[in-house]
Order: structure tokens, then C-alpha cells, then sequence
């Protein structure tokens, strides 16, 4: 049965070559490297090795995915006839996608392999940088950018920065975190003591380097939280902490989930009004202060003890892949109600609700009226238990305003506050039927009562009136007015 070994070279230098790629090397008469521009290739033919390199497919491809799946094409192929050896740049599991897609070639085609592990280039990165890691790095693909983000908090390296013409792309993606005065170290070479060159540039300056090659990364330092150029929620993470810290602000730090209630209340109406308002960039502001909430009462939590903002992403992400198993699972919902169907279901089971008065109970206590009147009426709908036409609706809303005229002459409090809230109930099953929401239909009256308030306002004030001295007849004039102006 034949084979493929998969060996590092290193990065660079002849040193850097393990006793084990060496010996497979030697051992191994077909050879394949996928690149023949690496410096420990001058020492491999010193010793009599003899290969085949992918150059070629460089040339012949658009782009590096179609060269690196041509490379494992070719590969696998040549695997199933005979006892392959492949070696690359570095460490094989280390930025090298050739790598990945042979193992699950192989692993789909049956065919035995060895991988012999080398000195990465990030190792000699460290090593020529003289700097040790142990505060986190992110590694990034400098073709792929617009997929990886860096994340300015830690240090990142850039690998794949092959010439000039792909440095002016990386920089440009890179000035979205950072500064264009932000200290980059561009090293070429790395591990070669002879050949190895460190410049420590502006980001601006790094496509001006006209010496970048097949074998230069970038190398970039983390930066504090208050001189980034970009923020992610990790970082607002940070900022909450800081400021809930004993040198943090006196009137975060003294906050409660009990006096940020109303907060949360005022930032939830502020994004609703900022979507009504059409604007973007308000919307895009309250939606940060809505967040804001979210991340401050989980720090509070997490100095309690009780759960982090860890715990708070991985419960809702939990719940959306459980919720949605018509996307996630195979099950069938093709429309719109199909889901919604399918939501509640799974609703049910995870929260173990037995029935529907169950799930009534579970409305928030605190939601608006209008809103919990029409989510108690959905679901009683959904078994059933609704009214079959407009006009009984009709019908049952006279009832209950009867019925609430006839309380109101009783003179009975409390008998009255009941008729009117069946009358309200009554009116929120009509809206459903209509397909109005109500808390949006009643929000829209108010700013339209409130527009035509100010005409009367306006009008009066031009005509010199005073409105406390106006008679209802006057102003109500001026309403009717304000309908055929709005």
C-alpha cells in the first residue's frame, strides 16, 4: 500500500532541519516540494536529494486557492501509486493550506500518512524578535484579511506578504484597526542568522519597502485599549471592568441590576425610536448604548459570582441553534409561520412548558400592556381558542364598551378599571385582526395627536391667542384644520 509523508524545512535555515525530514528525505525517491524558492533548498541539493517542485502551477492558476487544491490533487493522486514524500516551508501544520486539504484527501481516500513536524517561521519570528509570546499572539493570513480580522488588543503576525503589491493590500486592511503612524516590525528571513533583516516602520511606510519577499511576516505589537484605532466587544469587556475597578468611575462602580433597570427600559426606546426616525447612524449609536446594558449588568453578575458575558453568548447561541433546527438540523419549515411554529415547539421543550397557560405565565410581568394583551392572545390562537370573524370582533368590542358605560355609572372603581381593561383587550383583538400591532398602532396616534397639538400651539401663537383663554370650540376648530395641513 502506498503513502504520503508530509515534512517542514523550516524557516530557512540548514540548522532548522530536523534528523527526521532529513532521514525521509533520504529515504524517499519521490520527492515533491511545493515551492523550490526556500533557502534550504541549495543545501538539499548539497546532499543529493533530487524532487519535483509546484512552481510551475503557480503560473498556470488565477489564485492560491485554485493552485493549493491543484497541488493536493496532484498529490493524492501520485499517493495512490507510489510512496510519496511532500515538504514545505516551515512547520506543515503552520499556515500551510496544502497541508489541510491533504489530510482530508487522505483521510477520504484511504491513503496512509506520516507528518514530521519542523520549526515554524512564528517560532523564528519570536526567536529573531526576541520576544516571548506568553501574552498571546493571533497569526493571520495576509491573502485572507478580509476574512481574519486582527485584534489590536494582543499581538498579531501577518504571514503570506510575498511582495510589495500584496504588502500595499495587507496595509490597507490594516489601517482599519490601526494608525497610520501604528510601529510594525517587517522581518524577512527569520532564522537565517546570515540573511535576516528586521525593520521597524509606520504602517504607512510598508508597502514602500521594496526588499519584501516570499519570505517576509509581519509582526505587530499589541497596543493599550485606549489608543486603538478599533474596538470589538471583547474590548467594551475591558472597558466595564475598568471602569467597575476600585480606580474606576464612583458612579459605575456603585451600580446595581436593580438601579440600571431604567436604563435599560430608556436605551430599549431609544433604539425603537431611532428605527421609526429612519437614521442609521442614531440607530447604530442607541443599538451601543443597548449593548452597553448588556455588558454592564453581566460584569455586575460576574463580580457576584453568578455568570460572565461568556456565559451569556454561549447561552443565546446554545438557544438559536437549538430554536432553529429548520436551519441547523434538516427539519422542514419552508415559510415564515412554519418557523415561527417550530420556534415554540422546541420553545416548550426546553423550558418544559405543559401547556398554554404555562407559557402565559412566562410573559415578562413588566412587558407593556398593549404587547402582553396580544402575545396572550396568540397564544390561545394557536390552539384555537379565537374568534373566527372580523364581526364578532366587531361585535364583542361594542359588548365591552357597553359594559364599561355601565360600570362607569356605578361609580365603582374597581368594577370600572375592570370593564375598561376588557374594553382595551377587546380593542387589542381587534388590531391582531387587522394586523396592526397595537403598541405601534397606539404609538403612532400619540405622535400624530401630538404633531396636531402643535399646530393648535402655533396657530394660536401667531394669532397672538393665548390657548388657556381659548374656547374648546376655537381650538378644535384649529384641529380639524391641522388634519387637512398633515
Amino acid at each position: 500500500m502506498s503513502s504520503l509523508t508530509i515534512v517542514g524545512l523550516g524557516p530557512g535555515a540548514k540548522e532548522h532541519l530536523t534528523l527526521a525530514t532529513l532521514t525521509a528525505m533520504k529515504n524517499h525517491k519521490v520527492i515533491y516540494l511545493r515551492t523550490e524558492k526556500h533557502p534550504v533548498v541549495a543545501y538539499l541539493q548539497e546532499e543529493g536529494i533530487g524532487y519535483k517542485t509546484f512552481d510551475y502551477v503557480y503560473e498556470e492558476k488565477e489564485d492560491f486557492q485554485q493552485v493549493y487544491q491543484e497541488i493536493a490533487d496532484s498529490l493524492v493522486e501520485a499517493a495512490k501509486k507510489e510512496d510519496v514524500l511532500y515538504a514545505v516551508p516551515g512547520h506543515p501544520y503552520v499556515a500551510e493550506q496544502t497541508v489541510q486539504l491533504l489530510l482530508e484527501a487522505c483521510k477520504r481516500e484511504g491513503i496512509e500518512k506520516t507528518v514530521y513536524p519542523a520549526m515554524s517561521f512564528v517560532d523564528a519570528m519570536f526567536m529573531a524578535l526576541e520576544i516571548d509570546p506568553i501574552d498571546g499572539f493571533k497569526l493571520l493570513d495576509g491573502l485572507q484579511l478580509e476574512k481574519q480580522k486582527p485584534d489590536p488588543t494582543i499581538a498579531n503576525i501577518i504571514t503570506q506578504v510575498y511582495d510589495p503589491f500584496i504588502a500595499s493590500e495587507v496595509k490597507l486592511r490594516l489601517m482599519d484597526y490601526y494608525e497610520d503612524e501604528q510601529e510594525i516590525f517587517v522581518v524577512k528571513n527569520a532564522g537565517i542568522p546570515t540573511e535576516q533583516r528586521i525593520e521597524r516602520v509606520p504602517l504607512y511606510m510598508l508597502d514602500r519597502l521594496d526588499w519584501i519577499d516570499y519570505l517576509t511576516s509581519l509582526y505587530i505589537p499589541s497596543i493599550d485599549i485606549r489608543q486603538k484605532k478599533y474596538y470589538n466587544v471583547n474590548n467594551l469587556v475591558e472597558i466595564m471592568e475598568i471602569l467597575r475597578s476600585k480606580e474606576g468611575c464612583p458612579w459605575d462602580i456603585k451600580q446595581t441590576h436593580d438601579s440600571l433597570k431604567p436604563y435599560l427600559i430608556e436605551e430599549s426606546y431609544e433604539v425603537l425610536d431611532a428605527i421609526d426616525k429612519k437614521d442609521d447612524l442614531l440607530l447604530a449609536e442607541e443599538l451601543g448604548d443597548l449593548l452597553l446594558q448588556v455588558i454592564f449588568h453581566s460584569q455586575i453578575a460576574k463580580e457576584r459570582n453568578a455568570f460572565s458575558i461568556e456565559e451569556v453568548i454561549q447561552g443565546i447561541c446554545e438557544k438559536l441553534l437549538y430554536r432553529h433546527p429548520h436551519v441547523f438540523k434538516g427539519v422542514k419549515a419552508e415559510t415564515s409561520d412554519e418557523a415561527v411554529s417550530t420556534w415554540e415547539q422546541q420553545k416548550r421543550q426546553e423550558k418544559h412548558i405543559k401547556s398554554i397557560a404555562d407559557s402565559m405565565e412566562m410573559i415578562p410581568k413588566e412587558l407593556p400592556a398593549l404587547l402582553k394583551a396580544e402575545k396572550v392572545q396568540k397564544k390561545a390562537a394557536d390552539v384555537g381558542f379565537d374568534w373566527d370573524k372580523l364581526e364578532d370582533v366587531v361585535n364583542k368590542v361594542k359588548e365591552e364598551l357597553q359594559e364599561a358605560l355601565e360600570a362607569y355609572a356605578t361609580k365603582d372603581t374597581a368594577h370600572i378599571r375592570e370593564e375598561a381593561g376588557d374594553l382595551l383587550f377587546a380593542v387589542v383583538n381587534l388590531t391582531r385582526f387587522f394586523k396592526a400591532n397595537p403598541e405601534d398602532a397606539l404609538n403612532a396616534t400619540c405622535n400624530k395627536f401630538i404633531n396636531r397639538f402643535q399646530y393648535i400651539e402655533k396657530t394660536a401663537a401667531k394669532a397672538k391667542r393665548d390657548l388657556n383663554e381659548m374656547t374648546l370650540e376655537e381650538m378644535d376648530l384649529l384641529w380639524e384644520e391641522s388634519k387637512t395641513k398633515m
